[in-house]
């Protein structure tokens, strides 16, 4: 979610997104308990601007109409209140007073549920349309902030948060803290924007003269674990010592949970070797590891394809063992780690973090403060290891030996049956995996929606489309579970293998029927299956549908299913204005992009395009500037698929020179040209070039720079040529020494 993204300052709210989260809680009392202390937040301004809303600012409603809203909701008879202020608003156009519609748009949101919060929506709608949202103070906006956030809106709840900063009021920290864990989860940009958000408001908080202002909104420990979980999935480890150190500056200390993003942040920038440091660090610290902290030690390992370390860290904690820390110190050793480090600042950042990592061998490893016996996640976590190893008998075998545990927490969960089924799925044993439904079943494990959508890729993957939708049907009837929209993503594509674009289109409008939105896979995967069927114009037409609509964001991947739309019958010209306009939207061309685009030229035999985009990319592949966009793109990595496209136009129209260029740029990367495919379009094509007796002399002339390339493209094929001092000759055919074949 780039800035540009975001709405702008005039329309800072999203039409009401059809919500899907369902639970219903009771809305707190006036004394609001610890669990939501934002119903009672600040309500100040937090620099000058329009005047803001106070408890104490706030007038008591005088009108009949208000004190019966007013009444209801103070009895918690939310529901009935929202019929009074819709029946109300139908007969007149009399705004609530502000202490009734704030008090209204919190307990609508405290609800949670579909209804509510888009009724809570439809009065911001209406509040923003008539310039009045400053009736509302800043508790019930932070309500809403927080229920979009937790119901997957992250886009509308960001939009909140930064609304209430315009409008000079100070979240919650409860409340805008959710909106960056939120956003430092997402994908996209998602964290890089929860930073910018967490800079934001520390810097207003800095800026107030008065720091009892901000007591409620500073930034606490669980506000800045969010943010240093952004810092870890975006890999920045600097950005992390940074805010890791400014935390006592607001009185937030570290907590386990800082330490377990810590493992993460240290998986990503590939140093398996400062894990049993983070350990350690949260021993020296005092604090109590969780079982949490050692599950995500085991995925770290996973991740780094040592199933050997994760295998005795957790045999250790079968044992009971206290002390892990030395065996994971002893698997550094062992396993001598050989990652190159070429950034010697974040090395020094991670020496900050991890002083441990510089003196650790000078002291003794710490001991656990108690012994923590793997639970289920554990064992889970290193089976998905064995899965991504393709070792599925020991992705079994771990089933049946978690089944016959003592310890009931470390019996087989649904996500560890899951597992097995993805695992069973991956190797196309499609028998076996419903085999372990039916044993979920059998054992009163309830299996969820992901399960099923497991099921249904594996059934469309094999092409069996008929029991995928059978599969459907018995989620809603056995399991009582409806599909979502990864579910329908999943048998959009499978229409598309069996190459059934009227089934992919059906399925995309039943999802809209039932009120899922699209999400950006399931626009892209529409266009892909309009693409391959070479059906362009209807791929436009899901593009512009995905541009307009705003709870998804289009990506390179989307661009390039409309250039490879329009490449594949042959629409250069097409094909290079969506090129043109996603440079203007802030992408770059990738080997996609480019790979699409030589197909296209090839199949609209055109050279010249060949040759013009060869001289774009190449630049690309040894670091120069693409003369086209600006900044620099970044590097693309050779593609064979590409190269091998761009040459086979060039030795076709006997453009040898770039042909050669070509495959000497494959060789450089590791690439094999096929010689034989190019030998035989020599032979089948040019055997006759430069043949005529007749040419003259001026002729000649022109013709000795491309009869050199040629001689020396021979020469590459292993053909004979004027290099090897060969009298090699295809005389012409009968009858024919005309110089029609010449080039």
């Amino acid at each position: 979610m780039t800035s540009n993204s975001l709405l702008p300052t005039s329309h800072p709210w999203l039409p009401p997104p059809p919500f899907t989260t369902t639970s219903s809680k009771k809305p707190p009392s006036s004394s609001s308990s610890s669990s939501t202390p934002h119903h009672q937040g600040p309500k100040h301004p937090i620099s000058q601007g329009p005047p803001t809303l106070s408890t104490s600012s706030i007038t008591s409603p005088s009108s009949p109409q208000d004190q019966l809203l007013l009444t209801l909701l103070k009895q918690r008879k939310t529901d009935e209140a929202w019929v009074t202020y819709a029946q109300t608003q139908s007969q007149t156009t009399h705004l609530p007073s502000p202490t009734c519609l704030s008090r209204l748009v919190s307990q609508l949101s405290y609800q949670n549920s579909n209804d509510s919060l888009s009724r809570a929506q439809s009065i911001i709608t209406r509040l923003r349309r008539e310039g009045q949202l400053h009736r509302l103070d800043a508790n019930s906006l932070g309500l809403l902030a927080v229920a979009a956030a937790k119901a997957g809106h992250t886009l509308y709840a960001t939009s909140v948060i930064k609304s209430m900063l315009r409008s000079s009021y100070l979240p919650h920290v409860k409340a805008w803290s959710a909106v960056v864990s939120r956003l430092a989860g997402s994908p996209d940009d998602g964290p890089a924007e929860a930073l910018k958000l967490f800079g934001s408001i520390t810097r207003q908080i800095r800026r107030l003269d008065d720091e009892a202002l901000a007591k409620d909104s500073r930034p606490d420990t669980a506000a800045y674990n969010a943010v240093l979980n952004a810092c870890a999935n975006l890999g920045k480890v600097q950005k992390f010592w940074l805010l890791f150190e400014e935390m006592p500056e607001f009185g937030a200390n570290p907590d386990v949970l800082t330490y377990n993003v810590m493992i993460k942040l240290c998986a990503r920038a590939e140093r398996k070797d400062l894990l049993v440091f983070v350990l350690e660090r949260i021993v020296d610290q005092g604090i109590a590891p969780c079982i949490t902290t050692f599950n995500s030690l085991v995925a770290a390992y996973v991740g780094f394809h040592d199933l050997g370390t994760a295998e005795k860290l957790v045999q250790a904690m079968r044992e009971g063992r206290l002390d892990l820390c030395r065996i994971l110190r002893d698997c550094n050793v062992a396993k001598k780690p050989d990652t190159v480090h070429t950034d010697e600042g974040e090395g020094d950042l991670f020496r900050k973090l991890l002083p441990k990592s510089v003196t650790g061998n000078s002291s003794d490893p710490p001991l656990l403060p108690k012994p923590y016996p793997p639970d289920s996640r554990i064992y889970t976590t290193l089976m998905k290891g064995y899965m991504k190893e393709g070792r599925v008998g020991d992705v079994v075998r771990m089933l049946e030996a978690m089944r016959h545990q003592k310890d009931s927490a470390s019996h087989p969960d649904h996500v560890t049956y899951t597992t097995v089924v993805s695992a069973l799925v991956k190797i196309g044993s499609m028998e076996r995996a419903r085999q372990v439904l039916a044993e979920m079943a059998r054992v009163r494990v309830p299996a969820n929606r992901i399960t099923y959508n497991i099921l249904l890729k594996g059934y469309c993957q094999q092409l069996q489309i008929d029991k995928a939708k059978e599969l459907i049907g018995d989620m809603a009837s056995d399991a009582g579970i409806q599909p979502d929209v990864v579910s329908y993503n999943i048998l959009i594509d499978g229409c598309i293998l069996v190459d059934d674009s009227a089934g992919a289109l059906a399925y995309f409008n039943e999802m809209r029927a039932q009120g899922i939105a699209p999400s950006k896979v399931s626009y892209t995967t529409l266009m892909k299956a309009f693409a391959l069927s070479d059906q362009p114009k209807l791929a436009q037409k899901v593009f512009d549908e995905m541009v307009k609509d705003p709870r998804v964001k289009v990506d390179l991947v989307a661009w390039n299913m409309l250039v490879e739309g329009y490449c594949r019958v042959g629409l250069i010209e097409e094909a290079k204005k969506m090129v043109q306009r996603l440079r203007e939207d802030g992408f770059h061309p990738d080997v996609s992009t480019y790979g699409s685009l030589a197909n296209g030229i090839a199949l609209a035999r055109k050279p010249g395009e060949a040759l013009l985009l060869w001289n774009e990319i190449k630049g690309r592949f040894v670091g120069g500037k693409d003369k086209t966009s600006t900044p620099s793109p970044p590097l693309v990595k050779p593609d064979e698929g590409l190269l091998d496209t761009l040459a086979d136009v060039c030795v076709r129209a006997a453009l040898f020179k770039k042909a050669l260029e070509i495959v000497a740029c494959m060789e450089e990367n590791g690439i094999s040209p096929n010689k034989t495919k190019y030998k035989k379009i020599y032979v089948e094509m040019h055997s006759r070039m430069f043949t005529s007796k007749h040419a003259s002399r001026a002729r000649q002339d022109r013709r000795i720079e491309r009869k050199r390339a040629a001689e020396a493209f021979k020469f590459w094929l292993g053909l004979p040529n004027s290099y090897y001092g060969s009298e090699w000759r295809l005389e012409p055919l009968d009858g024919d020494d005309s110089d029609g074949t010449s080039v």
